[in-house]
């Protein structure tokens, strides 16, 4: 079987949740407003709550059914808000909200219903730029990537390296989180390669999140059970303590030579998805005596260095795993898990009700958890991306975009410029529109602003920043999303016009719709990759649509769904 096949067939299978679910009470005050081509939710938050499932029915009495927004992922929502995109218009639905306390456990009993039908006549946004109310928390600084060995891959390494340097320069990036340092081509008999790719890491201004995987070949009880093209062991070890001395080990040999100081500020993350039966061919049980000897012997080389788990699929084991924590006194600095097509859920509940005191990484999170997916390359990704880091801010220490580069090999190399990569920049480094999101989002001050929103969907659907810079420009960031992806192509109910008041001054206006920012409107994949020629046209299209507007006292600016827009206020 071919390693696609392989995954195709298994990646989906998760193990359960093995710990009694805590049921919690369902939401109070929800509330159903009806607006053009979408129904507006909003509802009070419950304590100990990672999130919350979305009910819909034809009636008051049911059959209800949760949610989908065709996310291929987890359904629940962290809340308070949610814009529903999957109704028709005029056509009335019930809705009913349960609470969770993890992704994969059970959810409470429903809330009182309530019902509304979307329109069809599309009302106007307002927006206001008030008083200072915080600092931008740039979850975003840390930034996913496929294996590093790949810098020293002939034909690949120089532009890898570049895409990573890109994202330090361009959208802030800070850290870098990546698959398998523990890897038999980058392992070897030592940790010489360990060396030259992490000191090319650092060179490009960046600091590994150390992921502790995959199984070396010499260690694993099936040296056969491995995943993707370059055959990532995914076997329990046969001599476990083996294992542990194996992680203490490059833990030591990482201070002896880059210092302590530097790298307790990287941080050591204990295997990647141990839930999927694709990534970890044990048990949950097997994974956690997996955390505790690798976590404990990187400790015992300093406790200063930090580490994290359990790094699972859909936001999975999150209870579970910290009831271990909790019961064992596993050390535990950074909570990490992964999700796809949706925001990510609130885990600092999960951690308030245990009175545990850790970081929250979300070290995988896109559109799409599907390779070779279209919808990783269009508008509607960019405008997902900023929903998702703007609710993160309040619930996370990071939010790694999942992935910076197309030179992603895990099912093999891309075959075509435009093939749904997950990358945020394409082989040869042109940038999405995924990327333009980030780097409007990194280009705001780090003052936030008040930025009272009112109108048909402001809040749910449409929604935004305003910050202002050290020198006093203003910027003011708008998107224009839904969650759904049967929409990814846009829908004239959800576009919208967003009148901003009370800013005057010099102005300029940057775009990210269908026909701005956008790579996919200059190739359209007649053939699978551009010739020199026709590879140098798209770099020189490959910027950032920004007009000048001139002295503005207010305006007035049209925003499709999916868009994005930047105003930028000089006083």
């Amino acid at each position: 079987m071919s390693a696609r096949a392989h995954w195709e067939t298994h990646s989906g299978r998760r193990r359960a949740s093995e710990a009694p679910s805590r049921t919690l009470p369902a939401p109070a005050a929800v509330s159903a407003e009806a607006g053009a081509g979408h129904v507006a939710l909003t509802w009070s938050r419950v304590e100990g709550a990672a999130g919350y499932l979305i009910h819909h029915a034809p009636g008051p009495d049911g059959p209800w059914t949760p949610l989908d927004h065709h996310s291929r992922d987890v359904l629940a929502h962290p809340g308070p808000r949610y814009a529903d995109t999957t109704g028709e218009p005029g056509a009335e639905r019930w809705y009913a909200i349960a609470s969770l306390a993890g992704a994969d456990t059970e959810p409470g009993p429903l809330s009182t219903a309530v019902a509304a039908a979307p329109t069809t006549e599309p009302g106007p946004v307002t927006a206001r730029v008030g008083a200072p109310r915080g600092r931008l928390n740039r979850v975003w600084n840390m930034i996913g990537s496929e294996r590093l060995s790949q810098l020293e891959t002939p034909g690949v390494g120089e532009e890898f390296a570049e895409a990573l340097r890109l994202a330090r320069a361009e959208l802030g990036a800070t850290r870098v989180r990546a698959h398998a340092i523990l890897g038999d081509d980058v392992l070897g008999g030592d940790f010489t390669r360990v060396d030259r790719v992490y000191d090319r890491v650092l060179h490009l201004g960046l600091k590994p999140v150390v992921e502790l995987s995959f199984m070396p070949p010499a260690l694993a009880q099936d040296p056969e059970a491995t995943v993707f093209e370059y055959r990532a062991g995914i076997s329990v070890p046969t001599d476990w303590d083996a294992w542990g001395a194996l992680c203490g080990a490059l833990a030591a040999h990482l201070v002896e030579r880059y210092g302590l100081d530097e790298v307790a500020t990287w941080g050591f993350e204990v295997w990647n998805e141990a839930n999927l039966e694709v990534f970890w061919t044990g048990t949950r049980e097997q994974y956690f005596r997996l955390y505790d000897l690798a976590a404990n012997a990187v400790k015992a080389v300093d406790e200063r260095l930090l580490v994290g788990g359990p790094a699972t699929a859909a936001a999975g084991w999150i209870p579970d795993f910290l009831d271990h924590v909790l019961s064992t006194g596993a050390p535990l600095d950074f909570l990490t898990t992964h999700t796809y097509g949706n925001v990510p859920l609130d885990l600092r509940e999960s951690l308030r009700a245990r009175q545990l005191d850790a970081e929250v990484w979300w070290t995988e999170w896109g559109v799409t958890p599907t390779h070779f997916y279209a919808i990783s390359d269009t508008v509607f990704a960019a405008t997902f991306l900023l929903h998702g880091m703007k609710a993160a801010q309040g619930s996370a220490d990071a939010l790694a975009y999942w992935v910076v580069s197309d030179h992603f090999e895990e099912l093999g190399r891309p075959e075509a410029l435009l093939h749904g990569g997950f990358g945020l920049l394409t082989v040869g480094n042109l940038r999405k529109p995924r990327w333009w999101a980030l780097k409007l989002a990194s280009e705001l001050g780090d003052e936030l602003l008040e930025l009272r929103l009112d109108g048909d969907g402001a809040g749910t659907l449409v929604d935004g920043w305003a910050a202002r810079g050290p020198d006093g420009t203003v910027d003011v960031l708008f998107w224009n999303a839904t969650l759904d992806q049967s929409k990814a192509g846009g829908d004239p109910l959800l576009d919208r016009t967003v009148t901003i008041e009370g800013l005057s001054g010099h102005a300029t206006l940057a775009r990210v719709d269908e026909h701005h920012s956008n790579l996919a409107r200059h190739w359209h994949g007649e053939r699978p990759w551009p010739t020199e020629i026709e590879l140098a046209e798209l770099r020189a299209r490959d910027r950032l649509h920004v007009e000048d507007l001139g002295e503005i006292d207010g305006v007035t600016l049209e925003l499709p769904m999916p868009g994005i827009v930047r105003l930028r206020v000089t006083p």
